[in-house]
């Protein structure tokens, strides 16, 4: 744990109840704050929540809270969320219902953007607080901080949130989806978004493209802006959400079609060959499989442009 001693750690805990003053409340609570973020190892953060931090940081996100007040505890709250063992008790102390009240139009936007990072981060891996989370109506007004008109890390950590959220749990992925949010994430792709922003938009989609009607939606307008996405100025990261999204699309035989027509072939070869990170050639090599898999033109096509490739680049070639 950060420098002061669990003991004053345990002071400042105290200073966040009801019985102290405003100034030395808002104090101590800067306090645990700082040390959630200077902390931010597994361990310390573990340690922090055991010194009782996470119930009264849960009180202030209350409606009798001043709004810089329930920012400040949301992010901490959020830090400290990021370990399975403190995202249940954050979840147990009550925290979720709080956290989707805290999404509405009428918080500052700092509100919003520490509530959405720590819904994001009590849902990740975390089927039950998940399922919790949805239940306490929390799709719909993420969806809603999708637009436009939200800054850049509200919208990259509701996207994430809804990406976390619809893994592995196909009710809540339904939710998303009849709440809007396929158009809304599909929007995020474009060139007005930040690619950290983009990442997590195409993660959300790659989740909903597992489901075959979501696949022809999103496919009807996102294929040109995903197959842009594929080429190495975007960063691994998105490439690697994007060739995901791609590669569920291409399960079905028209997209595939689609997708090599949007010129996603060179892109994916390209990944496999000059990709730095083991995991982008992987989703490339495997997307590229999806294509040409009841395709022949697509399969000789990237057997083509794969052995160019590598010529260009110095390295052994087989015969097809």
């Amino acid at each position: 744990m950060p420098p002061l001693a669990r003991r004053d750690v345990r002071n400042l805990v105290r200073k966040l109840g009801a019985d102290a003053g405003p100034s030395q409340q808002r104090q101590a609570l800067s306090e645990i704050a700082r040390l959630s973020i200077c902390g931010g190892d597994r361990d310390s953060l573990v340690a922090l929540a055991a010194t009782g931090a996470i119930p009264p940081l849960v009180h202030l996100l209350g409606p009798s809270s001043r709004d810089d007040v329930r920012d400040v505890a949301a992010s901490a709250l959020s830090n400290l969320a990021k370990t399975d063992e403190n995202a249940g008790v954050i979840a147990a102390a009550g925290a979720i219902p709080q956290l989707v009240l805290l999404l509405v139009p009428a918080s500052t936007v700092e509100v919003q953007r520490s509530a959405t990072a720590t819904l994001r981060n009590i849902a990740f891996n975390n089927t039950v607080a998940s399922a919790a989370i949805a239940e306490a109506g929390a799709v719909v007004p993420l969806v809603r901080l999708l637009r436009r008109e939200f800054t850049a890390a509200v919208q990259e950590n509701a996207a994430a949130a809804l990406n976390n959220l619809a893994a592995n749990n196909d009710v809540i992925a339904a939710a998303i989806v009849a709440a809007g949010g396929i158009p809304r994430l599909v929007q995020l792709l474009g060139a007005g978004s930040p690619a950290h922003v983009q990442n997590k938009a195409a993660g959300s989609l790659s989740i909903l493209a597992q489901n075959a009607e979501n696949a022809a939606t999103i496919a009807a307008t996102a294929i040109p802006q995903l197959v842009q996405l594929l080429w190495p100025s975007s960063g691994a990261p998105l490439q690697e959400n994007t060739a995901a999204v791609l590669c569920n699309l291409a399960f079905h035989a028209d997209n595939a079609v689609t997708i090599a027509a949007a010129g996603a072939m060179p892109a994916l070869v390209e990944m496999m060959v000059s990709g730095t990170e083991a995991n982008t050639k992987c989703i490339a090599s495997q997307t590229l499989l999806v294509l040409g898999e009841n395709n022949a033109a697509n399969r000789a096509a990237g057997a083509t442009l794969l052995q160019e490739r590598m010529r260009v680049h110095g390295l052994p070639t087989h015969p097809s």
